[in-house]
């Protein structure tokens, strides 16, 4: 009796700090080992989890803005939402990893009213996954974090729904689930983890594939849009890029040191 009462209150406090993102019925379910969904978590988090795995000492992603267009920003937003399972929800609640927006609510600092006719007039944000991520200082259980690498994660088990790190990112990247994500899904990926009501969610650069050898989803299908690798590595593709071009950071005057680029 008494081993099941502690086993009782070990498991309520934990549901308690986790609230809105793993049920008691997969707490109890792990309690005697890993769960699969526990070992998948587990993968994801670790910088060079296979045999193949790319690997970077900062991983950063250099975006064309000449080569953007609607249908490029269309299959590029509808292929990482289909891989993240993330969900279509109508209304100011919706659900987004990479959108496309104006550019003049993409670089607050850096735009005039004189800016060309023939420039970009939209592009893609994502999250930044900065050198100096404000998200990760105020997170209060370490649910998002970073690698070695430079990747900004998040552990959906372990956020609690207290939405400091939205408060903490000055570029609008992550979003909360105020309802229950799945009831929005038509479809499910189930290489990759659904969430829960109460959960942050968010751009992780694919870690997921590049645990695998792959690249991210975005820039395979983005026609040369988009170019991500090595910002360490001076013979990258990034590092050329943003040697032969002219580029931008959104909001550098912050601190935070963005390690997504966009030429211009």
């Amino acid at each position: 009796m008494k081993t099941l009462r502690r086993n009782f209150l070990k498991i309520a406090a934990v549901a308690v700090l986790g609230w809105g993102v793993r049920p008691a019925s997969q707490l109890l379910a792990s309690s005697g080992g890993e769960s699969s969904e526990g070992l998948l978590f587990a993968s994801r988090h670790k910088v060079h989890a296979g045999p193949n795995a790319l690997k970077a000492s900062r991983w950063a992603m250099v975006i064309d803005t000449a080569k953007l267009n609607e249908k490029v920003m269309e299959d590029i937003v509808h292929t990482c939402h289909s891989i993240h399972n993330v969900p279509s929800i109508p209304g100011n609640q919706n659900i987004k990893w990479i959108w496309e927006t104006h550019m003049d609510h993409l670089f607050l600092e850096d735009l005039h009213e004189y800016q060309p006719e023939a420039g970009a007039k939209s592009a893609l944000a994502l999250c930044n996954h900065c050198d100096n991520p404000p998200c990760v200082r105020v997170c209060p259980t370490k649910a998002t974090f970073q690698r070695e690498d430079g990747i900004v994660m998040m552990d959906f088990h372990r956020c609690i729904g207290c939405r400091y790190c939205m408060a903490g990112c000055p570029y609008g990247s992550r979003s909360f689930n105020f309802m229950d994500p799945r009831k929005h899904l038509e479809t499910t990926n189930p290489d990759f983890p659904t969430r829960t009501k109460g959960v942050v969610e968010k751009c992780e650069f694919c870690a997921e594939r590049l645990a695998e050898g792959k690249m991210p989803a975005c820039v395979e299908v983005s026609e040369g849009a988009l170019a991500f690798g090595d910002l360490a590595d001076p013979e990258s593709e990034v590092r050329k890029l943003l040697a032969e071009r002219f580029s931008i950071r959104r909001s550098p005057t912050l601190g935070t040191k963005p390690c997504v680029y966009y030429l211009v």
